[in-house]
């Protein structure tokens, strides 16, 4: 099972050193992947969220990719509505392309009103648009060799029926984001009864998980994945392991912008999270003397 991290492309903490320290930080750790988020118009209530400077994702992961050599790279989530879907294929395949391969990209509906507004876009119909943009995505890698030779991941994301549906219907994997275990239990039966009813494959599970790591355990029956003490989080990734997951992304963004200025705390859970995955060190076998 790959883990990967989802890194801040926004707030007032963050710029171009900020963005490079990250990513080396994060594949100098060992993890498999590296995911940032999407937002063209930074309206009110994007801003509220996930303030200014913002960086656009295609544009941040190119120049990503030249920093890096092993981490994947990757969209959690590209909302699909924003660009044309001839525009993101393009965009996409180039960038798997320059990066030797390395681009996993996650799509989805997207929420913020505001900006559908701002960019001329209607609101009501973004699910309609993103079923419509993936087909028109995945028809133009099939048919056109200039979009390049190597496949590209597509993860789907949406927590809601239409979104395990879109799913089935147009993903590789299905991403959901920030679940319970519980939730995401029943929710992957549904998946699987959802692919079952259109007689197509399963898709992988991908999910996107909170990493809050506290020193008491967290014992709430809403406790996300991954909160809670070391041992609950590494529980947790067992039991996702276990569950069918062939990647599983961990987000340590508390929802407050400050702490875009303050990563030490972040990498320092990744660190703690890092060390329980890699295998114990054997040690050499004393050396027997010859008689």
């Amino acid at each position: 099972m790959k883990i990967g991290v989802n890194v801040p492309n926004f707030g007032p903490g963050t710029d171009p050193g900020a963005l490079r320290s990250w990513a080396q930080t994060m594949e100098g750790l060992g993890f498999d992947l590296l995911m940032i988020s999407d937002h063209i118009a930074i309206t009110p209530d994007v801003a509220e969220r996930y303030p200014p400077p913002f960086y656009e994702p295609f544009t941040a992961l190119s120049w990503l990719a030249a920093l890096t050599t092993r981490i994947e790279l990757g969209t959690t989530v590209l909302l699909a509505p924003y660009r044309h879907p001839l525009l993101t294929a393009r965009m996409a395949a180039n960038l798997n392309e320059l990066s030797g391969g390395r681009l996993v990209l996650g799509m989805g509906v997207g929420w913020a009103r505001q900006e559908f507004a701002a960019l001329g876009i209607p609101f009501t119909q973004r699910g309609r648009l993103t079923d419509s943009h993936l087909r028109d995505m995945r028809a133009a890698w099939k048919d056109s060799a200039s979009y390049g030779e190597r496949r590209i991941p597509v993860w789907v994301g949406g927590n809601s029926d239409a979104g395990l549906r879109r799913a089935v219907l147009h993903g590789d994997a299905w991403h959901p984001l920030r679940p319970t275990l519980p939730w995401l239990r029943e929710a992957t039966g549904r998946l699987t009864t959802y692919a079952g009813q259109q007689d197509l494959p399963t898709p992988a599970l991908a999910p996107r998980i909170a990493l809050r790591l506290t020193k008491e355990p967290v014992d709430k029956p809403e406790r996300l994945a991954g909160e809670g003490t070391i041992d609950q989080v590494m529980d947790d990734l067992d039991q996702l392991r276990r569950l069918g997951a062939e990647s599983v992304v961990l987000d340590t963004y508390t929802g407050d912008p400050r702490t875009t200025c303050r990563p030490q705390a972040a990498w320092q859970a990744l660190a703690t999270v890092a060390a329980h995955l890699a295998p114990p060190s054997i040690p050499p076998s004393p050396k027997t003397e010859q008689p």
